[in-house]
């Protein structure tokens, strides 16, 4: 599988191609969003984080693999970036614009969860684990299947934050599911990652570009 690291405004980030990638064909593409312990300005970190030391024993993974680097304190910090890549992404050659998914876990997992509610429309499905997010916002992500992981044990980041979240959306009308390991602590994305069907599960989705985007929160004075 052939690597390149690039650059967009301030965000460094890895491209990882599938093996016998062809120049002219549309590939899946999978935003990968990395958690906390690999922030900072050293590329080859990312590069041995553990989506990439496992997934790439996974034969004949499918996905374009686009990894930014987080070198702030959280993706937040770099939020704006961070949509623009995405948006620039969506635009390359080789990507299949039904087929753009998202997966995160921890900071990522947060990450996740927050990128696809600012901007649904991009997104076939999305993966977070171990994170968390606005669930009074979940409105947003009626239009995108979202399976998301977390640890029963995690002290980290607790499991009730990913349950709010999918039950939110599920009560809005939406399609989350949540796989709760019940012996994991804060690393429920090794298990995740080491599981095919994660990412059959996401292949299985294709984005129907759906416009009915909703706000609970618009013109609701009770929301500040």
């Amino acid at each position: 599988m052939q690597t390149k690291i690039s650059q967009f405004e301030e965000l460094k980030y890895i491209v990882k191609y599938p093996k016998n990638f062809k120049e002219g064909e549309k590939y899946p593409v999978l935003i990968f969003l990395h958690g906390a312990g690999t922030r900072g300005n050293d590329i080859d970190k990312l590069l041995t984080n553990p989506f990439f030391e496992i997934t790439n024993k996974h034969d004949n993974f499918p996905f374009i693999v686009v990894a930014p680097l987080c070198a702030e304190n959280t993706w937040f910090d770099v939020f704006e970036q961070l949509k623009r890549l995405v948006y620039k992404v969506s635009c390359e050659p080789f990507t299949d614009k039904k087929r753009i998914y998202a997966m995160g876990a921890s900071m990522g997992g947060y990450c996740t969860w927050q990128l696809a509610m600012s901007m649904p429309h991009f997104f076939a499905a999305i993966v977070p684990i171990c994170g968390g997010g606005m669930y009074w916002n979940a409105a947003r992500l009626i239009n995108v299947p979202i399976w998301a992981f977390h640890g029963e044990k995690d002290t980290v980041v607790e499991v009730e934050e990913s349950i709010k979240m999918v039950d939110a959306v599920n009560k809005c009308g939406g399609c989350a599911k949540i796989t709760i390991y019940p012996e994991n602590q804060h690393d429920a994305w090794s298990d995740t990652y080491n599981n095919i069907e994660v990412f059959n599960w996401l292949l299985s989705n294709t984005n129907k570009n759906r416009s009915s985007i909703t706000d609970n929160y618009k013109d609701g004075n009770i929301y500040g």
